[in-house]
């Protein structure tokens, strides 16, 4: 299967919408900082940290910096607590959204969730409001630029390893697993020498929906825009089909 990856696009609008490289390194940095703090600073035995890590090189983050990164983490039993809180609500139109947070003041972000929401005419609801709409899943994605495998072969080896569905997209790979088995698939393949631009879990929705109102769309977009200046928020996905 070819054509656009409304998986990649909803998953990377974070990245593409952050003017500054500064605003994703420092919410990669707090990543960084959970996952050593979960698991230790060693990423052969810190999967959450081998993930993060492959996510800021994929971000171009230099190596010093990820390097540091980890060893302030590892020394610094002082510093912050960084929690996570999801927030879930409505855009315009009905528009499922899901806002994943690292925070240490949840107010704090609370405010800023909130204020983007009502600023773009939608509204924050209830826990598990729309998390029923979307599927937790393992997703791969693999440069093809970067990727001398086979189309087929890469397929094959992605499903031998436990892979629930493989796709091939304009300019990537996606590959699909259950949440439990990415480590598995991710590491079959890492073995083989295969770079990864992403493997982490996320949201997928089991339906899109499109929106025609051209004030619904700027709506729901200044929405997803005022998420992304906020440092507290790690991702957004939608149903939105941008098709």
């Amino acid at each position: 299967m070819s054509g656009h990856s409304k998986f990649a696009n909803i998953k990377h609008k974070k990245e593409k919408n952050d003017a500054a490289k500064g605003k994703i390194f420092t919410i990669i940095g707090r990543e960084i900082a959970v996952a050593v703090k979960e698991g230790g600073p060693d990423p052969a035995n810190n999967f959450k940290l081998a993930t993060v890590i492959a996510k800021a090189k994929a971000n171009n983050m230099p190596n010093d910096t990820i390097e540091r990164g980890i060893k302030k983490a590892a020394g610094d039993g002082s510093g912050a607590n960084y929690e996570t809180i999801t927030y879930e609500g409505y855009g315009p139109s009905g528009i499922a959204i899901i806002v994943k947070t690292l925070t240490d003041n949840k107010n704090r972000t609370a405010a800023n969730v909130r204020s983007a929401f009502t600023k773009g005419n939608g509204n924050i609801g209830t826990p598990g409001c729309v998390s029923f709409m979307f599927d937790e899943k393992g997703q791969i994605i693999i440069d093809k630029e970067e990727c001398e495998m086979d189309s087929d072969d890469l397929m094959m080896e992605a499903l031998d390893a436990g892979a629930e569905d493989f796709r091939e997209e304009e300019d990537s790979y996606e590959i699909i697993t259950d949440p439990e088995s990415l480590k598995d698939v991710e590491k079959a393949l890492r073995d083989l020498g295969l770079p990864m631009a992403q493997a982490e879990v996320t949201m997928i929705p089991q339906t899109y929906t499109s929106l025609t109102n051209e004030k619904d769309k700027a709506s729901l977009q200044r929405i997803l825009d005022l998420l992304d200046e906020s440092d507290d928020v790690q991702d957004v996905y939608t149903n939105w089909d941008e098709e």
